[in-house]
């Protein structure tokens, strides 16, 4: 389990576990927050592609799915 900061997210890069469309590396490009500033969801963007995707900030927690950095 990756542990992580919330608030540090914004322009963190991370690296597919399980690559899929040859998308392997993303970046992740926005925070949403709720009414009091709580980190709820983060958008993550394809490098290759420049697909985005809205995820839950939890899910980068799984290290079966997601590892910190470029690998």
């Amino acid at each position: 389990m990756n542990r992580i900061n919330p608030s540090k997210l914004l322009l963190s890069k991370w690296t597919a576990a399980h690559p899929q469309n040859r998308e392997k590396h993303f970046l992740v490009t926005e925070l949403f927050r709720d009414e009091e500033g709580v980190v709820l969801d983060v958008e993550v963007q394809a490098v290759l592609t420049k697909r985005s995707e809205r995820l839950n900030w939890h899910a980068l927690r799984n290290s079966d799915a997601w590892i910190l950095g470029w690998k």
